[in-house]
């Protein structure tokens, strides 16, 4: 996740966002560990590793090991993990076997996306590698939150199956997160971008407990539907496998 939305108070814990967004991923985890072989979570761009942090506590048998690969830890952060479970890094590993790589909201951020995507592929050997990413979609919405957060791109799920064909990936599905919420964040992302002086600021605010509570409701009931959502959503997710 993002630290920049840490920064305004959010509690991902809680907040709606991270508490919905969590749940494709915690389905296909699932899926993923019906063979009975632990997996290792390789979350890069970590950040405070809050998606990885989840799935470890979701499935604490089921899985082996976790990276958490951020190019912001500090020595100290590093070498206080060094050998745990759950490890801090700068780099991605050097070998991933029986991995579930996650990239939540960090394709966006690079210049060159196809290169990290080829990085991790090069990293993989064995048949049990897969991966599940998230990316903002649809210019329509950029803003000053993609400004704030450093966005470089939002995609479609053309444009992400593009990446990730040419980098060599095997997609099983690409799909739309949040369609329920689009029409209202459209709306909202329209009226910012009309007013005279547009602000690099982020949307991400905390609300109070009964708004998250509703906002929670709609959008975890947007991921039960979410795999066959292929029209429009505030988010883009694709999963699949990656071949060695």
């Amino acid at each position: 996740m993002d630290l920049k939305e840490l920064e305004n108070g959010i509690n991902p814990d809680v907040h709606w966002y991270y508490q919905s967004k969590r749940l494709p991923l915690f389905a296909y985890a699932k899926k993923l560990l019906k063979n009975g072989i632990p997996l290792t979570i390789v979350d890069v761009g970590s950040g405070s590793g809050f998606f990885a942090y989840a799935l470890e506590k979701e499935f604490p048998q089921g899985i082996a090991k976790v990276y958490l690969v951020d190019i912001n830890y500090t020595p100290e952060e590093i070498a206080a993990t060094k050998d745990a479970k759950i490890e801090k890094t700068l780099r991605i590993p050097g070998k991933i076997e029986n991995g579930l790589v996650i990239l939540m909201d960090v394709l966006e951020h690079l210049e060159d996306d196809l290169k990290m995507l080829q990085e991790i592929k090069q990293a993989c050997v064995g048949s049990n590698n897969h991966y599940f990413i998230t990316v903002p979609a649809f210019y329509s919405l950029w803003s000053g939150h993609d400004v704030y957060l450093g966005h470089y791109r939002r995609y479609r799920i053309a444009t992400l199956n593009k990446v990730l064909h040419t980098a060599g990936y095997n997609i099983q599905n690409t799909y739309y997160l949040y369609g329920s919420l689009f029409p209202m964040v459209w709306v909202a992302r329209k009226l910012d971008n009309m007013k005279q002086k547009k602000e690099a600021t982020s949307n991400m605010k905390p609300f109070s407990p009964m708004s998250n509570k509703i906002l929670l409701t709609i959008s975890s009931a947007d991921m039960k539907i979410a795999g066959i959502n292929k029209l429009f959503g505030v988010t883009c997710a694709s999963q699949g496998k990656i071949p060695s």
